[in-house]
């Protein structure tokens, strides 16, 4: 019984860190949407040709960064 114990505090102890980094990974992927959401918002409320070349530059590094976070 003593080494069952041992054996669940050492999985608590190891999976609590890990836990923990896969939140902070999904709140990375929502924060990310969330901007892609932005932007596109904007585009389709108008835009100039500068402004359309910055929407688009900064769109594509956001999916880039999506396309890493969110899997």
């Amino acid at each position: 019984m003593n080494n069952l114990l041992r054996i669940l505090m050492l999985v608590l102890l190891i999976q609590a860190p890990v836990l923990a980094d896969y939140k902070a990974e999904r709140q990375a992927c929502e924060a990310v949407k969330q901007k892609i959401r932005v932007i596109q918002a904007k585009m389709r409320d108008g835009y100039t040709a500068a402004q359309g070349i910055r929407y688009e530059t900064r769109l594509r590094e956001l999916k880039q960064k999506r396309y890493k976070l969110c899997r």
